[in-house]
């Protein structure tokens, strides 16, 4: 029963509906002299929508109407058209939904027997119940990332570069998924429609705003993503490197360090074709994009937890990768809940970034793996 895709749908899409409802009836709190919910994120992303016809800027703040900051693209605005109009006891549960349904059809394009990807779903469903709780689109981002590079497995480039492109416009790293097309042929192809769905994405919020307004708000989100990416560390590299050795600077020195590290095993050209490798490509980039933003939250690292994922279940099985997933399982994926005593959060996991060890060391091990592809990993995916 459990082993069934079926079964898998049903309990994403409760925990998706569970999720919304709770968040719902938790009802609203005061901050600053304003009332808010407790799915705050999904407000922001409705309201980006009627900023968006009414020629506001989407990158400022609106402490009347929401608590933070809009950080998404135009185009996402423009897509949030629907849930603008809908109540929120039907629109969060639908965008709930949306996160955890396009996750698992990420996993389901995966190069696994069903029964591997049934269990890759089991591993990741406490680590989406806590972004799915912040109704964020992290589930999302995974799905398309993920299905993106499924969809060039079945050959269907175009489809390919639509699930990347549309992750770019959600946050702007979804651009990382690109790179997948360097194990393919018809590169030129995927090229073309990369350029094809990027200019529709960029352009397409013309039709409710002047081009000379479109302009505006692409200025008003890069001057929005560069004050944002020097406010905090988050639960990164940088954030435990601070937090554990004192270091306070050299941001973009340790983002250059890792993406030099992401980018060297491409070197490995003759690699390219075999699946594992690319597999492993696949859960470096997806563990890198978290672990080296320094915006990184809890609800994020549904994105690196599924690196983590194709990883193990992608490798041959060894007694220190279990160890491996179980760390993950127990110190990223356990770390909010109430598992552990708010003390030991308060004075352990959150000061000492202890979420994000197992995954910083997970990339790590891949990267090593990556480099070292060959001398002993052979193909191991059992293909459905």
């Amino acid at each position: 029963m459990l082993m069934r895709p079926t079964t898998m749908w049903v309990v994403y899409l409760l925990v998706a509906v569970t999720a919304s409802l709770q968040a719902i009836l938790i009802g609203t709190h005061t901050a600053d002299g304003f009332t808010y919910t407790d799915y705050n994120n999904y407000i922001i992303f409705r309201n980006s929508f009627t900023h968006l016809i009414h020629g506001q800027n989407l990158f400022t703040h609106y402490p009347a109407e929401q608590w933070d900051l809009y950080k998404y693209s135009p185009a996402f605005a423009l897509i949030m058209a629907p849930f603008s109009v809908m109540p929120d006891w039907i629109g969060l549960p639908v965008w709930n939904m949306i996160n955890a349904g396009i996750l698992l059809w990420g996993c389901s394009m995966l190069p696994f027997q069903q029964r591997t990807k049934i269990l890759l779903g089991w591993f990741m469903l406490l680590e989406l119940l806590t972004s799915l709780q912040n109704a964020q689109s992290n589930g999302l981002m995974a799905g398309l990332i993920i299905g993106g590079y499924g969809c060039l497995k079945k050959e269907k480039t175009g489809w390919a570069a639509l699930c990347f492109m549309l992750a770019t416009f959600v946050k702007i790293y979804g651009c990382f998924g690109l790179l997948f097309f360097l194990f393919f042929p018809n590169k030129v192809k995927g090229g073309l429609y990369t350029a094809l769905w990027g200019v529709l994405l960029a352009l397409v919020p013309i039709v409710v705003m002047t081009p000379q307004t479109l302009v505006w708000q692409y200025q008003n989100w890069l001057v929005m993503l560069a004050a944002d990416k020097a406010a905090s560390y988050g639960l990164s590299v940088m954030g435990w490197l601070h937090s554990w050795f004192g270091v306070n600077g050299g941001k973009d020195l340790i983002t250059a360090i890792g993406f030099l590290l992401l980018l060297l095993p491409l070197v490995k050209i003759k690699k390219y074709k075999e699946q594992n490798f690319q597999l492993l490509y696949l859960a470096s980039v997806l563990i890198w994009i978290i672990i080296f933003n320094y915006k990184a939250e809890s609800p994020t690292f549904i994105i690196a937890v599924a690196g983590v994922g194709i990883r193990h279940f992608a490798m041959p099985k060894k007694i220190w990768s279990n160890i491996l997933l179980a760390a993950v399982f127990v110190l990223t994926c356990m770390s909010p809940t109430d598992i552990f005593p708010p003390m030991v959060k308060e004075r352990f996991f959150i000061p000492y970034v202890i979420k994000a060890i197992p995954c910083i060391a997970a990339w790590l091990i891949i990267t090593y793996e990556l480099m070292t592809y060959g001398r002993e990993v052979r193909e191991s995916v059992e293909v459905g």
